[in-house]
């Protein structure tokens, strides 16, 4: 069983920066392919950054040259860097694992980021 804590969220103005950091569980970490989604009121839930087991990265078209994803396999831990923010980029985010052998999704409680004046 993993189990993903989510910290770092808050209320940023236009401009300024966030780091989110996640927490993993378990010992399928640093195996596994970890990223960050989002999801706005009233949008679907989308995808924001991906770092797989051998660093490859992968961002929104939204968010390239602003937020940059990185791992800790020996901290289980997943960090999403974001400057420049937008009030766009207000959501609440989420950290997933994606276990490939049974092919399951793990999610974090989410995070809350607030862009605003």
């Amino acid at each position: 069983q993993v189990q993903l804590v989510e910290s770092g969220g808050g209320l940023v103005q236009p401009g300024g920066s966030l780091r989110l950091s996640c927490a993993a569980s378990g010992s399928i970490f640093s195996t596994n392919a970890v990223g960050w989604y989002r999801q706005a009121p009233g949008k679907q839930r989308e995808l924001v950054a991906r770092i797989d087991s051998i660093y490859r990265t992968n961002y929104a078209d939204s968010v390239k040259g602003r937020f940059t994803i990185s791992r800790d396999n020996a901290k289980n831990t997943v960090n999403l860097q974001m400057n420049s923010l937008k009030p766009e980029d207000t959501a609440v985010y989420y950290c997933n694992l994606y276990e490939r052998i049974w092919q399951r999704d793990y999610w974090g409680q989410g995070t809350q980021v607030t862009v605003s004046s």
